[in-house]
């Protein structure tokens, strides 16, 4: 608990084996989780088996691969039913430390956002890291037209190391959103659409060959996911009906009563 707050972290996890319990074991000491969810999305390795010796694991296995996005839904829903009042996601691939859940947790617990990024942008990690170059050159053309369209300045869109309140899990309608990777992208554009706001803090990244990477083919296509989903948000804005972007309810307002 931190500040009252029961937090919550999830990992949706595809043939985490090799990485799963160092980055268990490190969530586990930042010392302010209360519960760690982990969605095995059909793995072909050892996950699960690991996963179900790791103490205080509550692990969800899907039958057949639902696909990123796919099990980040499951990942959000079991946290809600699980009482979480903030949730953090990290993949169990090690990618990502977990020494930065607290300075997550309190930003969020803290009532300053009620969402918060691990960049990669920040600080100059992501080349330090490993990020192929072309890689890196592609997050930062996608990140410049996304804020352009979005109105935002955020340093990335496309970090797997997030942060949200329970507000914005209910919120928001995710079922609706991609089963793949663009599911990242649509929701933090959604968070922008209720009109939430999302802080980053620094995040040093590791990319080595058991951190999990999509191939060029995959990334040319999130790529124009991205973008896609910045422009329907932009037309939105401008009017134009979409299944992500509902119109907005305007708030109720207090209807004066005559005396």
């Amino acid at each position: 608990m931190y500040r009252d707050k029961r937090i919550v972290v999830v990992m949706p996890a595809y043939n985490a084996a090799r990485t799963l319990r160092q980055t268990y074991l490190e969530v586990r000491e930042q010392g302010v989780v209360d519960h760690i969810i982990l969605v095995d999305d059909k793995s072909r390795d050892e996950t699960v088996s690991i996963a179900r010796g790791l103490e205080g694991v509550q692990v969800h296995v899907h039958e057949v691969n639902k696909g990123y996005g796919g099990n980040q839904k499951t990942c959000y829903r079991l946290a809600l039913e699980a009482g979480a009042d903030i949730v953090i996601m990290i993949h169990p691939d090690y990618q990502y430390t977990p020494k930065l859940i607290p300075a997550m947790v309190s930003i969020i617990a803290n009532g300053l956002h009620p969402c918060v990024l691990g960049s990669r942008i920040l600080g100059g990690y992501a080349l330090k890291g490993g990020m192929p170059v072309w890689k890196y050159l592609a997050n930062r053309f996608l990140t410049l037209a996304e804020n352009i369209l979005l109105r935002a300045k955020l340093s990335e869109y496309h970090t797997g190391y997030r942060a949200f309140s329970r507000e914005i899990l209910e919120r928001l309608e995710l079922s609706g959103n991609s089963d793949d990777f663009a599911f990242d992208n649509q929701m933090l554009a959604q968070i922008f659409w209720h009109g939430f706001t999302i802080a980053e803090v620094s995040c040093p990244t590791k990319y080595f060959p058991e951190a999990s990477s999509i191939n060029l083919r995959r990334s040319i296509k999130y790529g124009f996911g991205c973008l896609a989903t910045a422009a329907r948000f932009r037309l939105a804005k401008m009017g134009v009906p979409s299944r992500l972007f509902p119109p907005l309810q305007a708030p109720r307002t207090a209807v004066p009563q005559v005396v």
